[in-house]
């Protein structure tokens, strides 16, 4: 299933989420103009290695910025748009509820936790973790919570004849979320290091559930005069 849009239009023009693509974009370019001991240390220095941070500490600022730098790295251009489609897709309706400093911060949050759930899930794992999933799948969260009347338009490939169709949003959030709760414990059991990061994702989307009503834009009663 490839989601393509949803049928809730934004009433705001989403500047937080094109900067931030805009962003991940210009440090995606600049990674893969880097040759290979150049990608290394950036990969080494910027990516969330869990077993590097229980193995040596948090002994300063240089610490504490993979937390954050992980998420705006990507491994490939599929991975890069990936990711990016589906900020776009679910982040200018997050967005248009928080505004924009506000879904900033939040995108943050969810992607420090993301981050922290994968951290102590995979706490002997010495591959650098990167990729913004699981600050996307906080929005996917906050989504799921906040338009739960939405449609998702899908195209759904059937015998190499394409099909669009509209799912709910919960149902397809709700589906997501299961493969990634499903995919975690398969690999977890079977003691298989995947590439993805699936407990991230799992810990970005709760986060989202949880975190986006302290993000949303304040009321502002109107008065006629």
């Amino acid at each position: 299933m490839i989601p393509l849009k949803d049928t809730i239009p934004s009433r705001h023009w989403p500047i937080m989420t094109w900067l931030i693509i805009i962003t991940n974009l210009f440090i995606f370019i600049y990674q893969q103009r880097l040759d290979w001991d150049g990608y290394r240390l950036l990969i080494n220095g910027f990516g969330l290695a869990p077993f590097k941070i229980f193995e040596n500490g948090v002994r300063g600022l240089r610490d504490l910025i993979p937390f954050v730098s992980h998420f705006f790295l990507h491994a490939d251009w599929t991975h890069f748009i990936g990711n990016m489609w589906a900020l776009w897709l679910f982040g200018d309706n997050v967005e248009d509820r928080m505004g924009p400093f506000r879904f900033f911060c939040f995108y943050v949050c969810a992607g420090i936790t993301g981050g922290l759930v994968h951290l102590y899930s995979e706490p002997t794992l010495a591959i650098p973790t990167i990729g913004a999933s699981g600050a996307i799948a906080g929005v996917m969260g906050a989504y799921f919570m906040m338009y739960p009347s939405s449609r998702i338009v899908t195209l759904i490939p059937l015998f190499f004849i394409p099909m669009f169709v509209e799912i709910p949003a919960l149902l397809y959030l709700a589906i997501w979320l299961i493969s990634q709760v499903y995919s975690f414990l398969v690999n977890h059991q079977q003691r298989i290091v995947s590439n993805i990061a699936w407990s991230a994702h799992i810990g970005g989307f709760v986060a989202g559930m949880l975190l986006h009503r302290f993000f949303f834009r304040p009321y502002r009663k109107k008065y006629r005069i």
